[in-house]
């Protein structure tokens, strides 16, 4: 039996597709499909940012707080690339880096608008602006080439929390 006796409602497209992989491609249709390096200027018309309040560094903040904050809001950040970046990026140095480090980072984090900023300065696909030139935006570009050939699949369990 073949599939257009078990499926006879389907064996009229499968000879389509049949004869369509056969004909040659008419001259008149393009080649490629899309804009590769012929698209239009993007107006960016359509760009729509909705308006963060402003960060504010928080002065009086404990640092155990600071932490689990900062801990937190690298795990949820609405971006799969960037909760798996900087979730593991928090693991590994949130709790070696000074109280200066920690305010360099939670405004790294949390003042840009577009998270995918922050993705391209990590990844080094833009360059950073000044005001995040500092040594926790090194540090993040260094754990972001990931030297050791780690898999980074998934956000770090929670239980390292709880270890001594």
């Amino acid at each position: 039996s073949t599939p257009s006796d078990i499926f006879p409602a389907t064996a009229g497209l499968l000879s389509l597709s049949r004869r369509a992989l056969r004909a040659p491609r008419p001259s008149s249709l393009p080649a490629r499909r899309g804009y590769r390096e012929r698209s239009p200027a993007d107006s960016r018309k359509d760009l729509l940012e909705i308006p963060l309040p402003p960060w504010q560094e928080r002065p009086g903040e404990p640092l155990q707080a600071k932490r689990a904050r900062l801990l937190y809001e690298s795990r949820k950040r609405g971006m799969l690339e960037n909760c798996l970046l900087l979730s593991l990026f928090a693991k590994e140095n949130l709790n070696s880096m000074t109280e200066r480090q920690l305010n360099l980072y939670d405004r790294l984090i949390n003042e840009p608008s577009n998270d995918w900023d922050i993705y391209y300065w990590a990844t080094e696909a833009m360059p950073t602006p000044e005001v995040f030139e500092n040594d926790v935006m090194v540090m993040l570009r260094e754990f972001t080439k990931n030297k050791n050939k780690e898999q980074r699949l998934r956000q770090p369990d929670l239980e390292y929390l709880f270890e001594p």
